[in-house]
């Protein structure tokens, strides 16, 4: 039996930290990931100012029915092959990456509780809450050094749509997650405790 455990929450909240804290625990061997971002719609058809100027954090930038229907085959036990999303040019590749239908599948996404068809297919969801001005110094680290963007573009973004996004289609959810992670947590404890209610909790396990 597949589980499927959410881990959403702002830009920069740390997100892949806690997936990371699941995978050690977990082992490859009984947990896949799916992460939402590689799911954004592809903007080929737009020039490069045009892309540049597309709100990639609306829930319109990204393809939900795609990634709804991907989760559900997964959960009912059939492999998928996920897109694969370039974001210094905002475009999907031609590459597909292999997702397999283990034990325990974690879903990593900003805006995983904004969409009721993604929100169905959760068995669990931890929503991690940290403050706008740890979010941005992380993300502007990240897009830096893993997106190859300026700092100064990062920033930019970041004010214009990002925190507007998020306090419109993201934080509203919050209540809606099964356990809230605080700044100041431990994620290797959180992590541990996710892990035990993924195995345990009657209401996953039915």
């Amino acid at each position: 039996m597949v589980k499927t455990c959410g881990i959403c929450g702002g830009s920069g909240a740390g997100k892949t930290t806690l997936t990371r804290h699941l995978l050690d625990r977990l082992g490859a061997d009984q947990v896949s990931v799916l992460a939402f971002d590689s799911y954004y719609r592809d903007q080929s058809h737009l020039t490069p100012p045009e892309r540049a100027m597309v709100n990639y954090d609306h829930p319109d930038s990204l393809d939900h029915a795609l990634f709804a229907a991907d989760l559900e085959l997964l959960r009912s036990g059939q492999t998928i092959e996920a897109p694969v999303y370039d974001f210094a040019t905002h475009t999907r590749t031609a590459a597909r990456v292999r997702v397999e239908p283990r034990p325990i599948v974690i879903v990593e996404g900003i805006l995983l509780l904004s969409f009721p068809a993604v929100q169905s297919h959760l068995d669990l969801s931890a929503f991690i809450d940290v403050p706008e001005d740890v979010r941005l110094a992380r993300r502007i680290k990240r897009d830096v050094a893993e997106r190859g963007r300026d700092a100064e573009d990062v920033v930019r973004q970041f004010r214009a749509t990002v925190a507007p996004m998020h306090d419109q289609f993201v934080e509203p959810f919050r209540s809606l997650a099964d356990r809230i992670v605080a700044i100041d947590e431990q994620y290797g404890s959180v992590a541990d405790e996710i892990i035990t209610r993924l195995r345990t909790d009657r209401r996953v396990a039915s």
